[in-house]
């Protein structure tokens, strides 16, 4: 069912926001939902089912989907499940550019969303890569200190911020992150690699892409291609190359449980140390039920443990932020 905001919010005029204006005006003025969490938690899920009840359109925060390229291995959202809601910064960099900086993120990400809030909609920030959430959000980003800060004080924001963190609990998380690897592969990752790196002409082509080289999966696999080729190896004819296989697929899960911990680490940071006001909702059982392959289940708690509590802080939050003329009906 839609939410809508009281008649009083309505009423109000809608911001026109420029991204020279003054920083106190920006804090005052430009409004943004903020989803968070570690990879695998279903951020990406959430910002649709925000987007579905209120006007919005999604800006990517993670440093690795922001480049065009590698849609599997960096588990993009599909067209398909996007619902017709608009996507910024999700894929549109050229990897053979260079990397994209903090910095540079700060600015298009800032430009986007004042371009959201310009047409009366709400701009949502979705992504796991916390680094870009602070140089976005914080009114002061210094790029030479981790994060951008050191967390010895409170950050102070840059805009009118509602912060929704979605959180899933050890070791469900593991598993879900075990599941989505195969689930990946499942979908043609390894296919999709090989024609990235499967070859030396390839590898010489993709060298320039430094940023979606870091994406995880691409060094892991890499490894296997120069010794074994791009070929799938025969379990039956060539155990060597099988066996360097599911070490790669070892690896991979590997580094994404130990991404997804440090990115829970820096998340429990900037709600203590850093002072955001974080909203938690728990996904744990969702994604227990969807594990054990209960999608009746999985939506239930979907909508009772995360859904509907994230909905009624959104809302509350859209309520406060029409006294400050920055409304999105």
């Amino acid at each position: 069912m839609r939410l809508s905001l009281c008649s009083r919010a309505r009423s109000v005029r809608p911001f026109r926001w420029s991204p020279n204006a003054p920083d106190h005006h920006r804090r005052r003025r430009l409004s943004l939902l903020v989803i968070m969490g570690a990879t695998g938690t279903g951020k990406s899920r959430l910002s649709i089912d925000v987007a579905s009840r209120f006007p919005s359109e999604v800006i990517n925060a993670d440093k690795i989907q922001l480049y065009r390229g590698l849609d599997i291995t960096t588990n993009k959202i599909p067209l398909r499940d996007r619902r017709s809601v608009p996507h910024h910064l999700l894929g549109d960099a050229d990897p053979s550019a260079g990397e994209l900086s903090p910095i540079s993120f700060r600015s298009l990400a800032a430009s986007a969303a004042a371009s959201i809030a310009s047409r009366s909609r709400l701009p949502v920030i979705a992504g796991g890569s916390n680094s870009l959430l602070h140089s976005l959000l914080s009114d002061r980003f210094d790029p030479l200190t981790p994060l951008g800060y050191d967390f010895r004080s409170p950050v102070r924001l840059r805009f009118n911020c509602c912060f929704l963190w979605v959180d899933v609990r050890e070791p469900v998380l593991s598993e879900q992150l075990d599941r989505r690897v195969d689930d990946m592969l499942g979908l043609g990752m390894f296919e999709e690699l090989a024609g990235y790196i499967g070859t030396p002409e390839a590898r010489a082509e993709s060298g320039r892409n430094v940023g979606l080289n870091r994406a995880i999966g691409v060094p892991e696999f890499e490894r296997y291609f120069r010794r074994f080729g791009s070929a799938v190896a025969n379990p039956e004819t060539d155990v060597a190359a099988r066996a360097g296989y599911e070490e790669a697929v070892r690896e991979i899960k590997e580094n994404t449980r130990r991404l997804a911990e440090a990115q829970r680490e820096k998340i429990v940071k900037l709600g203590s140390s850093g002072g955001w006001r974080l909203n938690r909702v728990d996904a744990t059982e969702a994604v227990r039920a969807g594990l054990e392959g209960e999608p009746d289940r999985f939506r239930e708690a979907w909508d009772r443990d995360v859904l509907r509590p994230g909905l009624k802080v959104v809302k509350r939050f859209l309520d406060e932020s029409a006294f400050e003329n920055n409304t999105f009906y």
